[in-house]
């Protein structure tokens, strides 16, 4: 008998969804049967090409992907994108916290720009804060869709960084380290509540934050030797843990790091 990663029913809010890793996770979502909102800011017409591609619909409360127009650079605005999210869907189900700002140039901690330090602790901390304050305070209201399944997931999105730095990235890691120590305590105090929170790492992925990188041939050679399978991930590669971990098979899964980095975290 085949078993399927099936989301029927189930409604999910996935930040950053436009492109990279946030995309195929709208796309994966959707071909498990939940029904999706996610956010983008500037990427409108790929945002648009994304619905379409994922079957759009526009009818009240039964749209299968929906686009929302939401920066996310405070709490304010994660609570905003979430009460969107609900006009959209109707209810939610899993939030995927996946967006994230990273600058691609070295800048040794005795140079960064105070800017570019609260820039970076905004969009990726201080706004997760906003959507899983709201996404928490909606699933703890709503009734659960039955079956003995949780009430709901929530999945944050971190990075190797997060768990032994970065050099020359400091504001980055900070953020990262930060949203693991975040779904430690969510774990604990969300499971009893029938909230399951996890974590997805990666590690270097093909992506348009990383491209300039990963392109330049001395760094990226040196970043592929780092990685024991000797390449950076794709954005399905790590889309489809984060399915997972919001599938009923995940259910007795809570306040787990999830490394999906090819090995690299292990190798220093």
């Amino acid at each position: 008998m085949a078993v399927r990663l099936s989301l029927e029913g189930k409604t999910a809010l996935i930040t950053g969804g436009s492109r990279g890793i946030g995309a195929e996770a709208v796309r994966l979502f959707v071909a498990a049967g939940a029904r999706v909102a996610f956010n983008y800011r500037q990427a409108r017409a790929q945002a648009e090409r994304l619905v379409e591609e994922c079957g759009g619909g526009d009818a009240p409360g039964a749209a299968r992907c929906v686009a929302i127009e939401q920066d996310l650079s405070s709490p304010a605005d994660g609570r905003a994108l979430v009460e969107k999210a609900v006009a959209a869907l109707g209810r939610l189900d899993i939030l995927v916290a996946n967006h994230g700002v990273w600058e691609p140039a070295d800048i040794p901690v005795d140079e960064m720009a105070d800017a570019q330090w609260r820039r970076t602790l905004a969009v990726n901390l201080d706004a997760v804060f906003g959507l899983v304050q709201a996404a928490t305070a909606r699933m703890l209201k709503q009734a659960a869709t039955g079956g003995g399944e949780p009430r709901g997931h929530i999945v944050l999105v971190s990075s190797t960084a997060g768990q032994r730095g970065e050099a020359y990235h400091a504001d980055y890691a900070v953020t990262k380290g930060a949203l693991i120590s975040l779904t430690k305590s969510l774990s604990t105090e969300l499971a009893p509540k029938g909230i399951r929170v996890n974590c997805v790492a990666p590690g270097w992925v093909a992506t348009d934050m990383s491209a300039a990188t990963l392109a330049d041939p001395a760094a990226g050679e040196e970043i592929r030797e780092g990685i024991p399978v000797g390449r950076e991930a794709t954005p399905r590669e790590i889309a489809g843990p984060i399915l997972f971990l919001c599938t009923p098979l995940a259910g007795f899964i809570s306040g787990e790091i999830l490394n999906v980095n090819g090995g690299a975290v292990l190798v220093g």
